[in-house]
């Protein structure tokens, strides 16, 4: 017969275990969404490339709950780093209009078309591109003087752009501004700093027609990206005033940089995949 004071001790220790264990989940998702939201700030970027695989990882999240959890965590982190380079005047509304209708569509074909294209050669063929971009990037040393008029063809090429970066986005599981924002700096002459004000502006609308989209499928934690979103709040509004103040140079290298860290993650993504004989699965990424 056990000894009744036994269980009155061991029940309050698994209380305080379980307790200890939450308050350390809700610290790691809070640690995240502060450094998803410097990143964001910083690049012009929704974060998801890094609030993804901490979820998979530091949480155990599937991949595809990741990915929706992630866009939607994305939401106020991307307005808060908005805000920051609207109050400078970094932001080309007219451009972000453009890619975002471009972008909403493209993310909705490429999450269409996600089961009937091979994932692993589209993943490599990005990958290139990304190093082939960021190395741009680090050899060309000239200033961005700006776009020109919106004439109808450029009206279309942005369209376009936008277009790719949702169907990319919805394929890959990579943020749009991976894409979007060098594609202005290089392709348009924009500068840095407003290329990524730009970039958050297209994000926005992104994020919450991807989140309404993954909610109906039941693919999002809203209460974990409640608290990845109000913690990156914060400190995606100082990256984003630390990118206004950077040099056109300092700001293209580390951009470069990142370009190179997301192309070897997703490149080892396809290995890792491969040796464990299964493809990944990947949901419309912030």
């Amino acid at each position: 017969m056990s000894d009744p004071s036994e269980s009155m001790v061991t029940a309050p220790t698994e209380q305080g275990e379980q307790g200890h264990a939450a308050s350390t989940r809700v610290l790691r998702v809070v640690l995240v969404g502060l450094v998803a939201g410097f990143l964001s700030g910083l690049f012009g970027v929704g974060g998801g490339i890094l609030i993804v695989p901490s979820l998979v990882l530091l949480l155990g999240f599937t991949q595809r709950l990741a990915h929706g959890t992630s866009l939607a965590a994305v939401l106020p982190i991307a307005i808060s780093s908005l805000t920051s380079y609207a109050l400078d005047d970094k932001v080309d509304w007219k451009v972000g209009a453009l890619l975002a209708v471009g972008a909403v569509a493209g993310a909705v074909i490429g999450t269409h078309i996600l089961h009937r294209l091979p994932h692993d050669i589209l993943a490599i063929a990005f990958a290139v591109l990304l190093i082939a971009t960021a190395v741009r990037l680090l050899v060309d040393h000239s200033d961005a003087g700006g776009r020109g008029a919106l004439h109808a063809v450029t009206v279309m090429t942005l369209l376009l752009v936008g277009l790719m970066t949702g169907v990319l986005a919805g394929l890959l599981g990579v943020g749009g501004g991976i894409f979007v924002v060098p594609a202005m700096v290089v392709g348009y002459g924009i500068p840095a700093a407003v290329a990524k004000g730009t970039s958050l502006a297209m994000i926005v609308p992104t994020s919450i027609m991807g989140t309404w989209r993954n909610r109906k499928n039941h693919n999002v934690d809203l209460r974990v990206a409640v608290i990845l979103g109000l913690a990156g709040v914060a400190s995606a509004f100082v990256g984003g005033q630390i990118s206004v103040g950077m040099s056109e140079k300092t700001s293209n290298f580390l951009f470069a940089v990142l370009l190179l860290l997301v192309a070897g993650r997703m490149a080892w993504q396809v290995v890792t995949s491969h040796r464990a004989g299964a493809a990944p699965v990947v949901v419309t990424p912030p």
